[in-house]
């Protein structure tokens, strides 16, 4: 097998950067592509207690084990299967269990921060930016963070201030200089969505 192609969807949080590669990736064989989400990749917490787990900022670099992640993708090149770690966003640590990854001709990786690091840039084919309305993005992120991850409301809305806001400005908002195409209004642009399929099918037949 050549070397897969990697394609970055970055984006703040909430911007759809989910869903641009769930269209993505439905546009395509299943046989073919496989989607890691950077979030499965914070680093293991198993040694602090859940008071100081809490306090961690998860909206800084420093937050994900990065390494991990590269190892992982290096090895999916070379052809080996991978066992990609659970987050359980309820505790604040990652899960025993993991997911089997094997490798497949398009890998997607999508995250908040995947722009930020050179090491991640530099092995990307592609990189997306998701562009979204600030106010759209914290919405659904509160929508998420209190259906799916048991936050209560004034837990969000602080978390958003103190860390997710300045994060965004600092580590997100000026990387999308490195983006090879910035989507607007993430999944719900499907002009966008169809050229980058398009793109990627002519690079997978290269």
């Amino acid at each position: 097998m050549s070397k897969p192609i990697l394609i970055g969807i970055c984006g703040g949080t909430g911007s759809g950067k989910s869903t641009v590669a769930r269209e993505i990736y439905q546009s395509l064989s299943d046989n073919e592509i496989t989607i890691i989400q950077q979030d499965a990749y914070y680093k293991d917490q198993t040694d602090m207690v859940i008071e100081e787990r809490c306090k961690t900022n998860y909206d800084h670099p420093f937050a994900f084990d990065t390494d991990l992640l590269i190892d992982h993708i290096q090895r999916l090149f070379e052809g080996e299967t991978i066992q990609r770690p659970i987050y359980d966003f309820a505790v604040h640590n990652r899960s025993d269990e993991t997911i089997t990854i094997e490798p497949r001709n398009i890998i997607i990786l999508e995250g908040i921060m995947i722009l930020e690091d050179q090491r991640l840039r530099d092995l990307m084919d592609i990189k997306i930016f998701v562009d979204t309305d600030a106010d759209l993005r914290i919405i659904r992120r509160i929508v998420r963070d209190i259906n799916e991850r048991g936050r209560t409301l004034d837990s969000v809305i602080g978390q958003y201030i103190s860390t997710v806001k300045p994060a965004h400005e600092q580590f997100i908002e000026p990387y999308k200089k490195y983006a090879d195409i910035i989507i607007p209004e993430g999944g719900f642009n499907k002009v966008a969505i169809d050229i980058m399929v398009a793109k990627i099918q002519s690079l997978a037949k290269a």
